[in-house]
């Protein structure tokens, strides 16, 4: 062989091994707020996470953009807000919503595909359309069993290739669901969570059973018999949960996997209760972060870096090798167009904007010790959840203050279906108006005014609003700038709201 082509095999080579050692690792939960061990939770029971935070870093204020399913994946899987994106809401039934198909120049699964990733999908999708968040691979199992979902990733996370690997492995715990515990004390009985009735067992998982007075309350609820009884349930479901982590690390390092593999840890947003998800309150925002980088000399840190879901697809591209980081956009942007007639397809929803950047930030350097934090804002995009659930909300969130604005305020909070027949909400719905639900009362979660500003570094609980506040219209006046920039820059529709409603 010609001395020039032994230097160029010999190149494959090392570039192909080490593109094999950038292994990633996605788990995502479905409806679950910072309830674990290594968040100082002390009623979860969650080893094996814990394990790798151990291990890795937590991330203490990480953001959801959206504290609904399909919108808040759809951010997770293209860096761009749902409202930019076109995933307004649901994506399953007659809810219909779906990103725009020129997204997938954004797409996370897109661009770590045509680098030569494999990438493989198990439980829960819930965005749409799969030309956009294609995987080449979908792996069966039941989403509301994680042991058995690890199990079936193992051929695929075993598989001997000098490609790397993506997976995303979406899980269904901790969202409501399967009926309600008969044998429950109160009349109102609560919501299973994906729990077997009368103490069953799901497959491969030693069930961790919760007594009401086992439980945290979180401060958005109310400390009644019948929110202990739901959140026992609750907690049951995140304890399942970390049993299927331990599996994957489990397969991970007997494939001598674990020390090539970022494990990132989340969910799509907070808990199922009434002020968490599909609000934009703290408890519906507000996610576990944590993330096991074998290429950092960071251990065991806790990070109080502001970071958001929209900066997810950056990062692991950045992870990857493959982000432009001057332009923050992938090294080899796909024009949609072009690679839609390549493979024959013809969009069937209207092309919108070309995409020329991600709004999100890559928190490597937060990982790597590089930097103590990617950006000191965050926004979020609230817009639908079911289809019948219109209520647009915008918000803005840094260090010192949150401004909710709440642009169909005229209207009734609308509740998700499974909200509204929660017990922990129907409890105090049917004392009266003004019955206490966590720092509001009955009345006050229903009607919201226009705007809600928060002192949130002082008043973290979202307790008082300022907003009509003579003292803070200075503040209120410069946080609906920053709303109403953001909301320009990133071809927000409902921005025409400010002149108009």
């Amino acid at each position: 062989m010609h001395r020039f082509a032994h230097v160029l095999f010999a190149l494959f080579i090392h570039t192909s091994l080490s593109a094999a050692e950038k292994n990633i690792l996605f788990i995502i939960t479905d409806d679950q707020s910072p309830t674990l061990g290594c968040y100082g939770d002390e009623a979860a029971h969650t080893p094996a996470i814990d394990a790798v935070a151990a291990d890795g870093m937590v991330f203490t204020h990480a953001f959801a953009t959206t504290a609904s399913c399909s919108a808040s994946r759809s951010v997770i899987l293209s860096g761009l807000h749902n409202h930019l994106n076109g995933q307004y809401g649901h994506e399953h039934h007659y809810h219909g919503f779906e990103s725009f198909e020129h997204v997938v120049s954004a797409s996370l699964s897109h661009n770590l595909q045509k680098n030569r990733y494999r990438t493989a999908r198990i439980g829960k999708y819930h965005v749409a359309p799969d030309v956009v968040y294609h995987f080449d691979n979908v792996l069966k199992g039941s989403s509301r069993e994680p042991v058995t979902m690890a199990e079936n990733c193992r051929d695929f996370l075993s598989e001997k290739s000098n490609d790397p690997f993506f997976l995303y492995y979406a899980l269904s715990d901790p969202h409501r669901g399967g009926g309600v515990n008969k044998n429950a004390k109160s009349a109102l009985k609560p919501d299973l969570f994906g729990n077997l009735p009368d103490k069953g067992q799901r497959q491969g998982i030693e069930e961790k059973f919760y007594t009401p007075d086992e439980v945290t309350i979180p401060h958005f609820l109310t400390d009644t018999q019948e929110t202990r009884e739901e959140l026992a349930e609750y907690y049951q479901s995140v304890a399942r949960i970390d049993q299927g982590v331990a599996r994957l690390v489990e397969i991970l390092k007997e494939n001598d996997l674990y020390d090539k593999t970022l494990i990132v840890f989340t969910s799509d947003h907070g808990m199922a209760f009434a002020g968490g998800k599909t609000t934009v309150y703290e408890g519906g925002l507000h996610v576990p972060f944590v993330v096991r980088d074998p290429y950092s000399k960071e251990r065991g840190i806790t990070s109080d870096a502001l970071i958001s879901h929209v900066d997810i697809t950056p990062s692991l591209l950045d992870y990857a090798g493959l982000l432009d980081r001057d332009k923050n956009r992938p090294k080899d942007v796909t024009k949609a167009g072009q690679h839609f007639r390549k493979i024959g397809h013809t969009p069937a929803r209207n092309m919108g904007e070309p995409f020329h950047a991600y709004y999100g930030h890559s928190w490597l350097p937060v990982l790597r010790g590089t930097a103590s934090a990617s950006r000191d804002i965050i926004y979020a995009s609230h817009t639908f959840h079911e289809i019948q659930m219109y209520y647009p909300m915008r918000v803005v969130r840094d260090r010192e203050y949150k401004l909710i604005w709440n642009i169909a305020h005229q209207l009734p909070y609308p509740f998700a279906s499974d909200l509204w027949r929660a017990s922990s909400w129907q409890a105090q719905l049917q004392k009266s108006k003004e019955a206490p639900y966590g720092q509001k009362t009955v009345g006050a979660y229903v009607d919201r005014p226009e705007f809600e500003l928060f002192a949130i570094n002082t008043d973290p609980f979202e307790s008082k609003n300022l907003a009509y506040d003579p003292e803070y219209a200075d503040v209120l006046k410069a946080y609906q700038q920053k709303l109403k920039r953001f909301q320009k820059e990133n071809g927000d529709p409902w921005v025409l709201k400010w002149e108009y409603e």
